[in-house]
């Protein structure tokens, strides 16, 4: 991997992370003391970034990381409601058997695992599950720009019990495994917009969220 798509993607990570908090003021040349480069790599990861719609750069003033909108994220959850269940219904309809196999990784999660990634990754292996790449690409950005909303929201949704979700990420491979796609699609749907509720409740309690 080149070094500016290296920078770009440890930017990114940070910022989902909300390691790069929501909000936050940032330039490139404390970025790149940050991340041990020099200033043209950190410039074209930060113009990438714009483009996601993740920084907001400010002519001869430097960069800020956006904050996150209700709005906005209500869109993205809405992206994934529509996306999600079908690409969920798709891999029960035609993934490979081994492919439908390997997501019983996913049944259980450590203990003192991040549960957050753990999510993440169960939620992009369904999608590529799908065999539709262009609908797996999506889902994996919107998947992965959701844990920033998660991270933010953390404190309003701290009694969430991790098995339960977990419990629902199985009855999800089950019908997908029974080849079962309109259960597997309702089953996503219902998952998908449990969290949308859940979150955006939590993001409105949010002081850092416009």
């Amino acid at each position: 991997m080149l070094l500016r798509d290296n920078i770009y993607a440890a930017i990114r990570a940070d910022i989902l992370a909300c390691v790069l908090r929501p909000g936050a003021e940032v330039r490139e040349q404390e970025l790149a003391q940050r991340y041990a480069v020099s200033r043209q790599p950190v410039r074209e990861a930060l113009l990438r970034l714009e483009r996601e719609r993740l920084v907001t750069v400010h002519a001869r003033q430097g960069y800020q990381i956006n904050a996150i909108s209700v709005a906005d994220a209500r869109d993205l959850l809405r992206m994934r409601l529509a996306l999600e269940p079908a690409c969920a219904a798709e891999a029960a309809a035609g993934a490979p058997d081994s492919v439908v196999a390997s997501l019983d990784a996913f049944r259980t999660v450590a203990d003192g695992a991040d549960f957050i990634a753990e999510n993440r990754a169960f939620h992009i292996a369904l999608a590529e599950a799908s065999g539709n790449r262009r609908m797996a690409a999506t889902v994996r950005d919107l998947v992965e720009q959701a844990d920033r909303l998660v991270r933010v929201s953390l404190d309003g949704i701290r009694g969430r019990d991790p098995a339960q979700l977990v419990d629902e990420h199985a009855a999800i491979i089950d019908a997908v495994q029974r080849r079962d796609g309109r259960g597997a699609r309702r089953l996503v749907r219902a998952h998908v917009a449990q969290a949308e509720r859940r979150i955006l409740t939590a993001l409105e309690r949010s002081a850092i969220v416009l």
